[in-house]
């Protein structure tokens, strides 16, 4: 992780601290894999040539009144700094930190269809069981994976996805 991409998490660490952290993690994580997936948006978010008032005017048309006021602050500043790129590497950061300071572990799961109460709280159990640390499930709904689920734990990815079964299969035939 690069030093500047640390700093920022920290000080979005800190902020969403002084806050009380009422989901703004969450909130910012979930922006920042909109962005992530969005070449339109993420581009005109790390454009230079566009003033940080309007990049951050953006971000505010969008989180406005969906997302809590600590949420849109802390992404604001990211994309004012001229960070936008950055923001899904920062966002993972921010909530991989939250999560070390509290002894948990993130995983990152993409799914085609969205996961119920259950399925999520079995997926945690399973990957508790696997790392011995309580893990906090953060779900994306991804119809690229076509089915199944892909799991990012830290530097692990366990893709249990229906398009890598497909690609395995194509390889053994082709």
């Amino acid at each position: 992780m690069s030093d500047t991409i640390d700093a920022y998490a920290a000080a979005l660490l800190a902020v969403v601290r002084a806050e009380g952290n009422s989901g703004a993690d969450d909130e910012i994580l979930r922006f920042a894999q909109a962005v992530e997936g969005n070449d339109e948006l993420r581009n005109t978010l790390s454009d230079a040539s566009i003033p940080a008032a309007s990049r951050q005017q953006i971000v505010e048309d969008l989180l406005g009144g969906k997302a809590s006021d600590v949420t849109t602050a802390a992404v604001s500043l990211v994309v004012g700094a001229g960070r936008g790129a950055d923001l899904p590497a920062i966002a993972r950061a921010l909530v991989a930190k939250l999560a070390a300071a509290e002894g948990r572990e993130v995983a990152e799961v993409r799914s085609a269809v969205a996961l119920t109460d259950d399925q999520t709280q079995r997926l945690a159990a399973s990957l508790k069981q696997a790392t011995g640390k309580d893990v906090d499930v953060r779900v994306t709904v991804d119809p690229s994976v076509l089915g199944g689920i892909v799991t990012t734990i830290g530097d692990t990815v366990i893709d249990g996805s229906v398009r890598s079964r497909l690609a395995q299969v194509k390889s053994h035939i082709g």
